[in-house]
């Protein structure tokens, strides 16, 4: 075989249609020319300086530190300095326009879907058997054994029992609707007696439950939800015609109908 692969447009869009990524790049392109439609509507302009910082900040969140850095990074992607120009562009576009569209509705919203945004902090070892998980919780109430002990002797993967079954702080939309039922209701630090659903056997430790601020941080996480919600319904409502061909498709479409001929 010989050791120089040429790959063309052609067997890239392939690739992307047999791997059935097509609705996902359908679905992206149509996003990014609604948001460029409707900010060029409403008259949203990016500056240079706006353009220069979002760069920057990219350049940081891929750690792109030194110029070789991205050099390196924008040949793996297959990316132009103008293609992260039009990257960082569209970036500081939607953030420009989701923050115009919607800003002014996050103090309403936040207050009434406060519940919500309630958060728990909490670590959690999984049973096959509820028996098992009975008598650990008993033990755990009787302070025979302590939450780590449990978490080092029935968690399997290596990582969740370096930090005892520890899940991080999660909004109670995280929680399946039972388990935030209960989890919310407890006075931590508090384990929760076990709780069994489809995934298996539920132990867990409450150990903080933080009540919701409208800090800046979630003033940005409530307006990205929104936009998000409304950039979905955008392209939900928008006719889209798509004109993908390869050369496989034709022999593809009469192996269908013959298909269907055949049956």
């Amino acid at each position: 075989m010989s050791q120089i692969l040429n790959i063309t447009n052609t067997d890239i869009i392939h690739n992307i249609k047999l791997s059935c990524q097509i609705p996902d790049v359908i679905k992206a392109i149509a996003s990014q020319k609604i948001i460029t439609d409707i900010a060029q509507e409403l008259g949203i302009t990016v500056t240079p300086e706006e353009l220069q910082q979002q760069g920057d900040k990219l350049r940081l969140e891929k750690k792109l530190v030194k110029a070789k850095d991205t050099w390196n990074w924008l040949e793996k992607y297959h990316l132009s300095v103008d293609d992260f120009e039009e990257i960082a562009y569209h970036q500081i576009l939607m953030i420009k326009l989701a923050n115009h569209l919607f800003s002014d509705q996050v103090e309403k919203f936040f207050y009434a879907h406060k519940v919500d945004y309630l958060c728990a902090v909490t670590y959690q070892v999984m049973f096959d058997n509820l028996d098992l998980a009975l008598e650990m919780f008993y033990s755990l109430q009787e302070e025979e054994i302590s939450f780590p002990e449990v978490a080092y002797l029935y968690l399997e993967d290596s990582e969740e029992r370096r930090v005892y079954g520890y899940q991080g702080i999660q909004y109670r939309k995280d929680f399946r609707p039972e388990i935030a039922a209960a989890v919310f209701a407890t006075t931590p630090p508090q384990v929760i007696k076990p709780i069994t659903t489809t995934k298996g056997v539920h132990l867990i430790l409450v150990e903080e439950i933080i009540e919701p601020k409208l800090d800046e941080f979630l003033h940005n996480k409530i307006i990205n939800e929104l936009f998000s919600d409304w950039l979905q319904k955008q392209v939900s409502d928008l006719g889209i015609v798509t004109q993908i061909s390869d050369q496989d498709e034709l022999p593809l479409q009469e192996s269908l109908l013959q298909s269907t001929v055949n049956q």
